[in-house]
């Protein structure tokens, strides 16, 4: 498969011409109609410091259909204690700059960049992108972020200082996506952690078709709030 080299222009080849790596794409920006585009399309930004921005499209493609979640029967019953104060929307800014210094084994630098940072928090700000948090007494503790376009979030990180922080977290976003009609998260690539709550890896075309229908939903704009809606 060619590598695609973009310019300004606001297009995307097609995400099943990545490469074997899943590697599709270099150059471009991370301008909001772009990234809207990428994500629209099975396509997520994922470089290092000082590389071109390069663009991925993995096949397969991990993903968790929120209602099917499996929770442990041990974080349930960690969840029932309430051991930390979970919100959404709180603290963007924090959680992304918290999951960027969080170290991660088998790599020594991180992929969420300044200028990613940036691009994200400018999606938060138009109410596209959403951080879920885990507080102890009032400290941030753990959390996550993504976006959410139509009936689909897509996840790009999480990071915990306390035990079972961001877990907690993500399954009390998972529970709200239910409630909200959004079905589909999208957890890019494998990891035995989101195995366990019951993500599967799925074919990209079969994720291809499942998004394409999923993006053509209303977009729930932020921000968002565990709060019963009044």
């Amino acid at each position: 498969m060619a590598l695609y080299r973009l310019d300004r222009r606001l297009l995307f080849p097609p995400a099943h011409e990545a490469e074997e790596s899943g590697l599709l794409a270099v150059g471009g920006d991370l301008k909001p109609d772009r990234l809207i585009l990428a994500y629209e399309n099975g396509i997520f930004p994922w470089y290092s410091k000082g590389q071109p921005i390069l663009w991925h499209s993995p096949d397969p493609r991990m993903v968790l259909l929120p209602g099917a979640m499996t929770v442990p029967k041990s974080l349930r019953k960690r969840a029932r204690q309430a051991p930390y104060q979970l919100t959404l929307d709180r603290a963007f800014p924090r959680v992304i700059a918290a999951c960027g210094a969080t170290p991660r084994p088998g790599q020594n630098d991180t992929w969420i960049t300044a200028e990613m940072k940036e691009a994200y928090v400018e999606l938060h700000r138009r109410g596209i992108a959403h951080s879920a948090e885990a507080w102890l007494d009032g400290r941030l503790v753990g959390g996550l972020y993504g976006l959410s376009l139509g009936a689909v979030f897509f996840g790009e990180s999480m990071f915990a200082l306390a035990p079972d922080a961001s877990k907690l977290a993500f399954v009390a976003l998972c529970e709200r996506l239910v409630e909200w009609s959004i079905g589909l998260v999208d957890c890019q690539v494998y990891t035995p952690h989101l195995a366990r709550f019951g993500a599967e890896e799925w074919p990209r075309a079969r994720y291809l078709t499942a998004l394409r229908r999923a993006v053509r939903a209303p977009t729930r704009l932020g921000p968002w709030s565990f709060e019963p809606v009044t």
